[in-house]
């Protein structure tokens, strides 16, 4: 994400976790419902629902180094953080 824009929302999972069909439903829902629209709200990102593409909105630069070093620091954090 840091890197890449657009990203469209079939790649807002990867084949690194392991999820039930129900958790990855229950998870798809969070975030289209929950995660996506607060970080559109924040101008973090900008969501195109029509199209579900989600690029860096006007704010992304504010939590950039946030994510840096999350990404950076992986092996450090809880497995559920990233």
């Amino acid at each position: 994400m840091l890197s890449h824009n657009p990203e469209d929302e079939s790649k807002l999972y990867t084949d690194d976790i392991e999820t039930t069909e129900t958790e990855e439903a229950r998870l798809l829902t969070e975030m289209k419902h929950t995660h996506l629209p607060l970080l559109e709200d924040y101008g973090f990102i900008d969501w195109d629902r029509d199209t579900h593409e989600v690029t860096k909105g006007p704010e992304f630069d504010e939590i950039r180094p946030l994510l840096e070093m999350m990404i950076n620091n992986k092996d450090e954090l809880p497995d559920d953080w990233l």
